[in-house]
């Protein structure tokens, strides 16, 4: 017998269980919440809007919202915090999701062909058989993550209660940009594109990862990234360069890197950082040249007498949006200093 392309129904069936039994209308009073708030929940985790008569939320979704509804009883988390903490899961698990399922069928189909349907069958199999083994994975990773979260948190409020009244929290920031990406991704089909995108963030978050710094964002060809201290992103930043440098060195040709870093206040909104500091990392490394780190004022200062690092001042530049700015650039110290 052929065998059957997998359906939505199947594939609802594997990942979610039961099958849809109520209306949004239905799912939000048998949860005991306004229709209004249930609809603002579902738009934040990122789902589209139905028709009032579509039967389409089950029982694992009425327990969502029952769960929700325990928390707003509490009294410590009101509608609006509720509502964000949906939309920051949406979109983490989206991409999470879209990632993941790449990643399984680009291991489980040969690329550039079209699939069967006994090779989706195949992919639905191992999907099956891995789920269970997935899920508990997750779990664990996030609470990990949480738990160390949560410690830099701490350590960020405690470095606040040492400062003066006066004074602002601050954090280090750094992009790293591969120069002429554009025009390099031209000479490349879409699957040694890919290669590339992937290899570079996969070695930038590696680096950054065993630092102890925080991953923000990746944009394709440019990492954004965050220290608690100069010293930590200085570090990151030189390992970033050299991590590049090796793998040019090992034949896998691509661009090169450049970094900007700048230490101030900043703002967190959402997982990403905002301010000044910010926009100014991001300006110095436009202007840094391939292979270089350039520094503001007060990370260089911040660098100043850290073992392996030399700081040196360069000419002031204009940078967009900020006017004339003082930079710095960041290297190791050479063998020769200091004898």
């Amino acid at each position: 017998m052929a065998t059957r392309r997998p359906t939505s129904d199947d594939i609802r069936r594997l990942f979610v269980g039961s099958p849809p039994s109520y209306t949004r209308g239905e799912v939000a009073a048998a949860a005991g919440l306004p229709q209004e708030f249930t609809g603002r929940i579902w738009r934040a985790l990122g789902f589209a809007t139905l028709a009032d008569d579509a039967v389409a939320f089950n029982d694992g979704d009425l327990d969502a919202l029952r769960r929700i509804r325990a928390m707003l009883e509490t009294g410590l988390l009101d509608e609006q915090a509720i509502v964000r903490m949906a939309r920051a899961l949406g979109r983490t698990t989206s991409r999470l999701a879209e990632w993941q399922a790449e990643i399984m069928m680009g291991a489980i189909l040969e690329p550039g062909t079209r699939p069967s349907d006994e090779d989706l069958a195949r992919s639905m199999e191992i999907a099956a058989r891995f789920l269970p083994d997935f899920e508990q994975t997750l779990l664990h990773v996030w609470r990990a993550q949480l738990a160390a979260t949560t410690s830099r948190l701490l350590a960020i409020a405690e470095m606040a209660e040492e400062l003066p009244t006066t004074s602002r929290l601050s954090l280090a920031v750094g992009f790293a940009d591969m120069v002429s990406f554009t025009a390099f991704s031209r000479q490349l089909d879409e699957f040694a594109l890919a290669d590339l995108v992937e290899g570079f963030e996969a070695r930038t978050s590696d680096v950054i990862a065993s630092h102890g710094g925080r991953l923000v964002k990746t944009l394709g060809d440019e990492v954004l990234f965050t220290a608690t201290d100069p010293v930590t992103a200085g570090r990151i930043a030189l390992d970033l360069v050299d991590e590049l440098k090796r793998s040019i060195g090992r034949g896998e040709e691509g661009p090169d890197v450049r970094i900007g870093l700048s230490y101030g206040p900043v703002l967190p909104v959402m997982g990403d950082v905002f301010g000044t500091t910010v926009n100014l990392a991001a300006r110095l490394t436009a202007i840094a040249r391939p292979g270089a780190i350039l520094a503001d004022a007060e990370m260089a200062h911040g660098l100043e007498g850290a073992e392996g690092v030399e700081v040196m001042r360069i000419r002031r530049r204009p940078a967009r949006g900020l006017g004339l700015v003082q930079p710095y650039v960041v290297r190791r110290t050479s063998p020769s200093a200091g004898r």
